[in-house]
């Protein structure tokens, strides 16, 4: 099992607060974004491209309503499966990350392996994710799932300010 992660850069108080204020607004000019941490322009730019080559700032996304594109349905699957071994492991891996309408999938402790994060249109789409290709996975034995009745907080915001 392969676990990638980069050494945690050590971030300063402006540049916590550059990330606090473009996880709130990416689109934000760089004009106004160094006025609101107290900066010039270039040592701003500078900072965001620093944060961006070191991998701190990952991207910029749009936010979609999911019920916009027919997605407005969510529901969470547990998954478990029978051999628990790198191979197995990178097998589910490969192919979960190639089903369209999982938006998050996770490897958990606990009495199963992977939490898995779909959006689909509706309840008979979900037979479909869930006997036709949840189950399919390689080394797939049991799901159990949850679906979302009401969606009270989803965010991607992290509080970045200390």
């Amino acid at each position: 099992m392969r676990i990638q992660r980069k050494p945690v850069a050590t971030l300063d108080r402006l540049d916590r607060h550059i990330i606090d204020i473009l996880q709130r607004d990416g689109r934000i000019s760089m004009t106004d974004l160094a006025d609101q941490v107290g900066l010039t322009v270039t040592p701003c730019i500078d900072r965001v491209k620093r944060l961006e080559r070191e991998g701190i700032i990952t991207g910029y996304h749009a936010s979609i309503s999911p019920a916009a594109l027919d997605a407005g349905l969510l529901v969470f699957v547990e998954v478990t499966i029978s051999h628990k071994s790198d191979r197995s492991f990178d097998d589910f891996r490969r192919e979960v990350l190639a089903i369209p309408h999982v938006m998050e999938c996770h490897l958990v402790s606990g009495d199963f392996d992977y939490m898995v994060k779909a959006r689909i249109r509706e309840i008979g789409q979900y037979r479909n994710l869930l006997g036709d290709i949840l189950l399919r996975l390689p080394g797939v034995t049991q799901t159990k799932s949850c679906v979302v009745m009401e969606e009270i907080k989803e965010t991607m915001f992290i509080p970045a300010q200390k």
